[in-house]
């Protein structure tokens, strides 16, 4: 059994658990266990939909205004924050030799809504969600990609070309992104191949404007 003083844990995310074994479940990487939290992170994913997208319907808006500002809220970056700031990531249970990687940091959010909703219901997540998840994401996310491609329009070069493949698994998809630019290659990764294209962009766009 894993060392970790759930009560901290419990005292930061405001909400203590009646089954700890899905706290500590939620907190454990695939790295340490075969009990691990990669189901949880696929179902809080859902969850933490959920709750967006109702707090959302009921500000008002269209559809295409309500989906740019949720993915804002939810994207993996906003997620990486969140965790961050409730210090979830002190207390990840790793295998030896695994180290900090973005996936971990963002998904960690996802397994803990999930988690919560499993020992206390959809109301206990839903509380728990309001409370800590950034609203104040509201916008999308910034469009590096078309960025990029503008700039390098504007100098009559090559466009950016993008390749992506599955580095996670069938229950919790993750992809990596590449993008060529001026023979150099810029790679990022994310929950969702839109999202990682945009930061492996993001990359390529800075060295871009450096360079020139």
């Amino acid at each position: 059994m894993f060392s970790v003083d759930l009560s901290s844990v419990e005292k930061r995310i405001g909400y203590v658990f009646k089954n700890k074994k899905l706290l500590l479940r939620a907190l454990t990487l695939s790295s340490a266990s075969e009990d691990n939290n990669e189901r949880l992170e696929f179902f809080g994913d859902a969850v933490i939909q959920m709750v967006v997208s109702e707090k959302l319907y009921q500000e008002g808006g269209s559809e295409g205004d309500m989906t740019e500002r949720r993915q804002g809220i939810v994207s993996g970056e906003a997620l990486q924050t969140v965790s961050e700031k409730l210090g979830l990531t002190d207390f990840l249970i790793r295998g030896k030799g695994d180290v900090k990687n973005y996936k971990a940091t963002s998904s960690v959010y996802e397994a803990v809504a999930a988690a919560i909703y499993l020992d206390g219901g959809f109301s206990a997540a839903k509380k728990f969600i309001l409370q800590t998840a950034d609203f104040s994401k509201r916008k999308a996310l910034k469009n590096y990609k078309g960025e990029l491609q503008e700039a390098l329009q504007a100098k009559g070069m090559e466009l950016p070309k993008y390749s992506h493949k599955n580095i996670g698994t069938p229950q919790a998809p993750y992809f990596c992104a590449e993008v060529s630019v001026l023979n150099k290659s810029f790679s990022a990764e994310a929950g969702n191949i839109k999202e990682a294209e945009q930061s492996a962009a993001k990359k390529a766009l800075k060295f871009f404007l450096n360079k020139n």
